[in-house]
């Protein structure tokens, strides 16, 4: 056999490029190449070499960092399922019912370079790439593959079409690696101010990987949390301002007259007894950390206030700010065919 002889009579050019060059030992065999043959071209000096277990590079060369990743997801694949096709890298996210991985996607240090993090290495410098998958699969890791595994897994994005595990997760499994203060809070605060993920999820994401117990991941979370918050009121000042709302008292506590503080809200219209709250939980608190704050907002209520709550993701864009403000507009003018709201003291927060 020679370099130019066909493989099978199923030829290989139906696959796309990057699978055409990165296939397993199952899927050359269906293709008619036996093991016999498949060892040849690996041996020194041959056409072909093997990445992993179970999974060959049908080129001579380095591999480049997009086989590196269709590599290290095949890696992962059951040997007695072979996947169906992935869809062009502008396809929306996998259908469960019709992925080419399994549950695998990428995760850590290598999904954040394809989410375009600039605070992690280019893929090219990566030494290992890390893969998420079901905690139940039995599998070791191996070469450049890193194994994270997971009871439940997010659903995965598909980006030049790899899997990749959300921002906010691939952050989490990344600070799992991570040791040096520094370079944590230049990650989360990349994942903030770039708008890759809101702190409410990045912070939800830390809290169930249990790595706000390290003290150098729960000051940065306690920064984060504050930038967030900062963030999302520019946005607030933005919306009220941009879309002629009118203009709130920012920033204050509702009490009855002689009586405790019933909560503290972001923006105040006494006029119309609207008040409006960011949903800016932090998980770092005790359990059940809003419950106090929770029967100030029922008690405002039964007082006759409407309180509309939003969180940061509301207000990410133009378009959102525009949906949110008409959400606030409607309850200012609702405010005219309900009885007057009870009399509250209102202070600075």
């Amino acid at each position: 056999m020679n370099p130019n002889t066909p493989l099978s009579p199923r030829p290989l050019h139906h696959l796309s490029d990057v699978r055409h060059r990165i296939l397993t030992s199952r899927q050359l065999r269906e293709h008619g190449v036996p093991a016999a043959t498949v060892a040849e071209r690996c041996r020194p000096g041959g056409p072909w070499q093997q990445l992993l277990p179970g999974v060959f590079l049908l080129h001579t060369g380095p591999a480049t960092s997009e086989e590196r990743l269709h590599a290290a997801l095949m890696y992962t694949l059951p040997r007695a399922r072979v996947p169906a096709q992935p869809g062009p890298p502008s396809a929306a996210p996998r259908d469960a019912g019709a992925d080419p991985y399994g549950q695998a996607m990428i995760t850590g240090p290598a999904a954040l370079a394809l989410h375009r993090f600039t605070s992690v290495p280019s893929l090219l410098s990566l030494d290992h790439i890390d893969v998420l998958l079901p905690r139940t699969r039995r599998l070791r890791p191996t070469g450049f593959v890193r194994l994270v595994r997971a009871h439940t897994l997010p659903r995965a994005e598909l980006l030049t079409g790899v899997p990749v595990a959300p921002a906010e997760r691939a952050v989490a499994d990344t600070v799992a690696r991570m040791t040096e203060s520094a370079a944590v809070r230049r990650l989360l605060a990349e994942a903030v101010r770039g708008g890759h993920c809101e702190a409410g999820a990045l912070v939800g994401e830390l809290s169930r990987a249990r790595l706000l117990r390290r003290p150098y991941v729960a000051d940065a979370v306690d920064a984060l949390v504050t930038e967030g918050r900062a963030i999302a009121e520019g946005r607030l000042y933005e919306m009220v301002r941009a879309h002629a709302l009118p203009a709130p008292l920012w920033n204050v506590e509702l009490r009855l007259p002689g009586g405790p503080v019933l909560v503290g809200v972001d923006a105040y219209w006494p006029d119309h007894a609207v008040a409006l709250e960011l949903d800016l939980r932090n998980p770092r608190q005790e359990e059940d950390p809003w419950s106090e704050h929770l029967r100030g907002r029922a008690h405002m209520e039964r007082l006759g206030i409407t309180v509309v709550r939003l969180a940061p993701g509301m207000l990410r864009d133009a378009a959102a700010l525009e949906q949110q403000a008409a959400v606030v507009r409607t309850a200012l003018v609702a405010s005219a065919d309900r009885e007057p709201g009870a009399y509250v003291v209102v202070l600075p927060r």
